[in-house]
């Protein structure tokens, strides 16, 4: 078995981590959930779940890696000799693999509307053009597959160079760029004419707008954004160095990904009113809209090449974490190289992403009950698998582990944070098991379905 890696800072560390919850999830899905469920009012919700919720979880997953020292699955085995448990984490890869076969697509769209920003193809374009050109590409079947593939290449060919001279390293060059272009395209945003109402919007509070949905919306957006319940967070818990103080990682890494889905926001929103543009505009705001607004911008140009390579970056940090879930399962439990592992990880993807692309064309065979593979793949595991990997996760940080291993991962052996871990121990153990067993239900439609 190969040397296993490590994180060789702290900054290393929080890049890796951050480049993996840093991603499709802020920019892409954000921004058109914020918009969906008032804006504001759905920032401070999630604002608060994030800390309240979301921490705790991530705080778990990375005392099971680190104190394992092993991946998803290998980690539960070592930590719970001769159970079940260990299926919790085959669940995880399960679901980073699944993940990855839709996740890579629309990776492969940022490529491709980073390609059309370069060559400034939507200058002069209609929105309906825009929307035709958009439904051809999806359509024509070898493009999205090309692009895929591309994509996939891209993220392999990261973490072929392993943990700290591969994720670390490329992690801790995207991710500053990642940040400086976000805030370039908020600060431009802000100076349009009209900007005001997209701030107003985002920043000033409408309380009369909660719902029950929209707290469990910002709940599923923070579990979504946050990488939780699929091993990533496990794996990369095990890469860290035994003096690293995880409270203070998990609190970086949360605020950076609250920092980029506001800056998301300040970036779109602004635009969006200054344009005229529903701010609901569902999943269509990011490839359909935006296009349409850059189309019509002064500088508009560079700004889409921008955006769309941002776009981009966020996609391949997250698609790295995903990929070494696998990988590192290969290369510990199955000891193979990890060049091969990569291997075959991609070449798998490639075949299962190449078919979410293929499902997208009208009228294909790859669908179920009317759905998509691509959707059917996004349901399944953001609704299901997710949600029910994080909750096992919790109940076995709270009622299985040891709560002295728990206590002297999270408190460096009661080095720091310790008047806190009783708290963060009570959240584990009474409260998110609750709050995420509530957000499986509602996504699977049971409250819906209630008179």
């Amino acid at each position: 078995m190969e040397k296993r890696g490590s994180f060789g800072s702290r900054f290393g560390a929080v890049a890796a981590v951050g480049g993996s919850v840093i991603g499709l999830g802020n920019i892409w899905r954000f921004p058109y959930i914020a918009g969906e469920n008032g804006g504001a009012v759905f920032i401070l919700i999630y604002l608060s779940i994030s800390f309240l919720i979301s921490i705790p979880i991530m705080l778990s997953e990375f005392s099971i890696g680190r104190s394992a020292r092993r991946n998803s699955m290998g980690a539960f085995a070592k930590l719970a000799p001769g159970t079940q448990w260990k299926w919790v984490g085959y669940a995880g890869i399960l679901t980073a693999f699944i993940i990855l076969s839709f996740y890579c697509v629309i990776g492969g769209w940022a490529f491709e509307f980073f390609k059309e920003s370069v060559f400034n193809q939507f200058q002069g374009k209609t929105p309906d053009q825009i929307e035709a050109s958009f439904k051809s590409f999806v359509a024509c079947g070898w493009r999205p597959i090309i692009w895929t593939i591309l994509f996939i290449i891209a993220s392999t060919a990261i973490i072929l160079a392993g943990v700290q001279q591969g994720i670390e390293r490329y992690t801790k060059i995207l991710m500053p760029i990642l940040f400086v272009l976000l805030l370039g395209m908020a600060i431009n945003s802000l100076t349009l004419e009209g900007a005001q109402k997209g701030i107003t919007f985002l920043l000033k509070p409408d309380f009369s707008k909660v719902t029950g949905s929209t707290v469990l919306q910002a709940l599923g957006q923070s579990f979504f954004s946050m990488s939780l319940g699929m091993g990533a967070m496990i794996t990369y818990g095990s890469y860290f160095r035994k003096e690293e103080k995880m409270m203070k990682v998990g609190a970086l890494v949360a605020l950076s990904d609250i920092t980029v889905a506001i800056l998301s926001g300040l970036a779109i929103f602004p635009a969006v009113f200054s344009f005229g543009i529903n701010p609901s505009s569902g999943p269509d705001l990011v490839f359909l809209t935006l296009p349409n607004i850059f189309s019509q911008m002064s500088g508009g140009h560079l700004l889409s090449i921008a955006f769309f390579f941002l776009l981009f970056i966020a996609a391949i940090t997250s698609s790295i974490s995903l990929l070494e879930v696998i990988v590192a399962y290969m290369t510990e439990e199955l000891h193979i190289t990890r060049k091969r592992a990569i291997a075959y990880t991609a070449t798998a993807i490639c075949i299962t992403g190449s078919l979410c692309a293929l499902s997208m064309i009208p009228n294909s065979i790859l669908t179920i009950d009317r759905k998509t593979l691509f959707d059917l793949c996004d349901s399944l595991s953001s609704n299901i698998l997710m949600p029910l990997g994080a909750l096992f996760i919790v109940l076995f940080a709270g009622w299985i582990l040891s709560p002295v291993l728990l206590r002297n991962e999270m408190t460096n052996h009661m080095q720091y944070g310790i008047r806190i871990f009783p708290v963060i121990r009570f959240m584990i153990r009474f409260v998110i098991p609750v709050v995420i067993l509530l957000l499986f239900l509602n996504q699977i439609g049971l409250f819906s379905k209630l008179p």
